[in-house]
């Protein structure tokens, strides 16, 4: 079987495919007109960038990179910035277009957005790392603004690539503009629990799955796997064994690491928050294996939380998780769902699973733009809450309408965005 993580230029590519394969399904369930269907289907602005960065030796090198807006009929457009080789247009679509549902889905007042350049962070320097940041932002300033587009972090980039956007855009504004990115230090106007929201969140949602789906809780022999070791596994992973689950697999980029007694996390968490990959380590008590291999390993609750399309038709059928809680977007093909949903293995949706972390953003956005700050213990009783809350929703929308989650869950947030859309109505 191919590792198909190491393959992520494939499915970058379907991405796409995905996100309107699961769009068509879920819109077949509401009475919408055609042309609001339509509406809701295509991003409102697509940006293309091209620009050039020094290098360290002096040479010019030319990026290419992207923004898509997807909706802004609820408020904003919110999505974070992806620095990777193999991102694409579509993959940068069907981001923002799963990140307008989410929104929808937890009654966040934003639209999705996207963003992404074709870049290995790792090949390049610190300097040349901020000059790229640098020079993007500035390409983006006529595009974003804290009332009309809010990046943030995402795969490859981090607190300080959002510093460094964020003192870009205020040098070019001539005033200091925390709320312009979430995602920040806390010293500029970042939030409490910020970095880890995304992966505590999924262990909210799937703590609340666990009593919904087993009827209990029964956390020292209820075994994990998490695919991806990146900031949402890694936080997911840790949470959850602090909490006393047993994390029995971990991957990253290199492979898994599996130890079917349960896995030292905070072992495994410090090597790898150190530039440390997972397959370096040496322990006697733990067996490498293939991402591919770690998907299929037995366990009780699978946390898919790398990239896209892990999950497809050919490995669906060898999934041994009772629960599989997406901590990425997308990590789920629509013939695997047919395929679990067959084999009654519960699958949480990412637009539900991983809302942690553009919750938090809110929040941060929030506090930045009033200037005040909440202790990070009412941070996370505040992101217990809504997501809590959407899980209800999501569950009450599936019930009455007799869907699956994702598609419940994706229906429910696209006739809330169609609902605001006729209020507001078409201009002109």
């Amino acid at each position: 079987m191919v590792d198909i993580l190491m393959d992520p230029a494939a499915v970058a590519g379907k991405a796409y495919t995905t996100a309107l394969a699961q769009f068509d399904k879920a819109v077949s369930y509401l009475s919408l007109s055609d042309g609001l269907i339509e509406f809701l289907r295509f991003p409102k602005r697509e940006y293309i960038f091209h620009f050039p960065v020094k290098m360290d030796n002096d040479d010019i090198r030319m990026f290419t990179a992207f923004r898509v807006h997807h909706n802004i009929v609820l408020g904003p457009s919110k999505g974070g910035i992806r620095y990777s080789p193999h991102v694409t247009l579509g993959e940068v679509r069907a981001l923002a277009m799963w990140m307008s549902w989410k929104c929808a889905l937890v009654g966040l007042p934003y639209g999705g957005a996207k963003g992404g350049v074709i870049v290995d962070p790792k090949q390049l320097s610190l300097r040349e790392n901020e000059s790229l940041t640098r020079r993007f932002a500035s390409e983006l300033v006529p595009v974003i603004s804290p009332h009309g587009d809010i990046p943030a972090p995402d795969m490859g980039t981090n607190s300080q690539t959002m510093a460094w956007m964020m003192d870009t855009y205020s040098m070019t504004m001539g005033y200091s503009v925390p709320a312009i990115v979430t995602g920040k230090p806390l010293n500029i106007g970042g939030s409490q629990g910020r970095e880890e929201a995304t992966g505590r969140g999924v262990v909210i949602i799937m703590e609340d799955a666990m009593r919904r789906t087993f009827g209990y809780l029964d956390k020292e022999n209820t075994s994990i796997v998490v695919q991806g070791f990146g900031n949402v596994g890694a936080h997911a992973a840790l949470h959850a064994s602090q909490l006393g689950y047993k994390i029995v697999g971990i991957s990253d980029v290199s492979g898994g690491v599996y130890n079917p007694n349960g896995l030292n996390v905070n072992q495994l968490f410090n090597h790898t928050q150190h530039g440390g990959l997972l397959h370096d380590i040496v322990d006697p008590d733990m067996e490498l294996i293939s991402n591919s291999e770690l998907l299929e390993l037995p366990c009780d609750v699978l946390i898919p939380a790398a990239l896209e399309g892990q999950i497809t038709e050919h490995n669906a059928g060898n999934i041994k998780a009772r629960l599989i809680v997406e901590g990425a977007n997308g990590p789920t093909t629509p013939q695997a769902d047919e395929i679990l949903q067959s084999r009654n293995i519960q699958v949480i949706p990412d637009v539900l699973a991983n809302a942690g972390g553009v919750t938090v953003s809110y929040f941060e956005w929030v506090q930045d733009l009033q200037y005040f700050f909440w202790d990070e213990d009412e941070i996370m009783r505040q992101l217990r809450r809504i997501l809590l809350r959407a899980y209800d929703r999501m569950v009450g929308f599936a019930e009455s309408h007799d869907l699956d989650l994702r598609t419940a869950a994706q229906a429910y947030a696209i006739n809330s965005v169609a609902s605001a859309t006729r209020t507001r109505g078409f201009y002109p």
